[in-house]
């Protein structure tokens, strides 16, 4: 487990990524049982980094930091926007559309990829620097993608 937050969540972030790259490959190939098992993958690893920074870091922060409040209030606006994109993927999953599963893929990789460079550029570093001391208690409780 690496020793900072922003170490720990943005290998996480790269996790992910490799998720998201296995449902794009898995779509290209037409096998729906594959894509529907990687998908459900991606869509788990998403939901419990997401959970992490909601429940655990984020109010750890504006506890500590309350000037933080602004940035994670546009992460948290910005993983909803990224659930509602899971669910349509997992709706053109279920409908084996190869098409919209793509084109809700390229959307969601473009956004997540923005995402995670506000985290890593802004969020996490602030959490590095206010939250130092706390750090090994609060990775403790995280759990990255497989």
């Amino acid at each position: 487990m690496s020793d900072t937050i922003s170490a720990a969540l943005s290998d996480d972030h790269r996790r992910c990524d490799r998720l998201l790259a296995l449902v794009e490959q898995a779509a290209d190939g037409g096998d729906w049982t594959s894509v529907g098992a990687e998908a459900a993958s991606f869509h788990e690893a998403m939901e419990r980094h997401f959970r992490y920074e909601e429940e655990v870091l984020f109010p750890a922060l504006e506890a500590r930091a309350p000037m933080a409040t602004g940035p994670t209030g546009v992460m948290r606006m910005e993983h909803t926007q990224m659930r509602h994109m899971l669910t349509d993927l997992a709706a053109a999953v279920a409908g084996h559309a190869a098409d919209d599963c793509l084109g809700v893929l390229e959307t969601l990789h473009l956004i997540t990829q923005q995402h995670n460079a506000k985290e890593e550029g802004i969020l996490y570093p602030m959490a590095d620097r206010a939250l130092a001391g706390e750090a090994a208690g609060l990775l403790a409780g995280f759990t990255p993608a497989p």
